[in-house]
């Protein structure tokens, strides 16, 4: 989908929509917990100085385990990261972007994940979109399962992630690795077209 596209996208009501082949491997329009209409895509270039924007603004406490860096350049490092060796989707909103999500190694049959959604977007459900669409996108691309580190302590997140269907496989000092196999029926529940998803 190119930019141009995402504005014609404000308003849809996607409640009835029974997709085509040519959808990508999730509906890309969702609307958020606040009613307002976002797109999810794939990382493109043109995407960089607001997603490097959206990760400076972060509140430090929304920093884990070190992710994201905290500076610009150590942002522009690891993002290149997710184009070198992964691949990435974002949320937007109009031309700003308010989430990303991403793995690598992008040859791993269960690559690592990240997600961080923009603090002015937080609690919208954007963090739990980006995930399905990560879902998707994975079983697609023919990875088996998909990995995730969490602070123990970050309940939030660990209720979230076991809510999508992630089981913990390993507890680490302070942290839980967690994973969630595209075997599970949760990666073809993410792949319907909008009418047959349960919201």
């Amino acid at each position: 989908m190119d930019e141009g596209n995402e504005l014609a996208c404000d308003g849809w009501d996607s409640s009835e929509c029974e997709g085509t082949p040519y959808c990508p491997p999730r509906c890309p329009r969702f609307t958020d917990r606040e009613s307002a209409t976002r797109i999810v895509r794939p990382h493109q270039h043109i995407d960089m100085d607001s997603l490097v924007e959206m990760y400076l603004d972060l509140d430090p406490g929304d920093r884990t385990m070190g992710l994201p860096p905290a500076t610009e350049d150590g942002l522009r490092q690891w993002l290149g990261r997710f184009t070198d060796d992964g691949w990435s989707l974002v949320a937007k909103a109009d031309d700003t972007v308010v989430g990303h999500t991403g793995v690598t190694p992008e040859d791993a049959a269960a690559p690592h994940l990240v997600v961080f959604v923009a603090d002015a977007a937080q609690s919208r459900g954007i963090g739990s979109e980006l995930i399905r669409q990560l879902v998707a996108y994975a079983a697609d691309r023919g990875h088996e399962a998909l990995t995730l580190t969490v602070e123990a302590r970050n309940d939030a997140a660990v209720t979230v992630y076991g809510n999508i269907g992630f089981d913990i496989i390993e507890r680490l000092s302070g942290e839980l690795k967690m994973q969630l196999s595209l075997d599970d029926p949760v990666a073809d529940q993410v792949r319907l077209p909008p009418a047959e998803q349960d919201r």
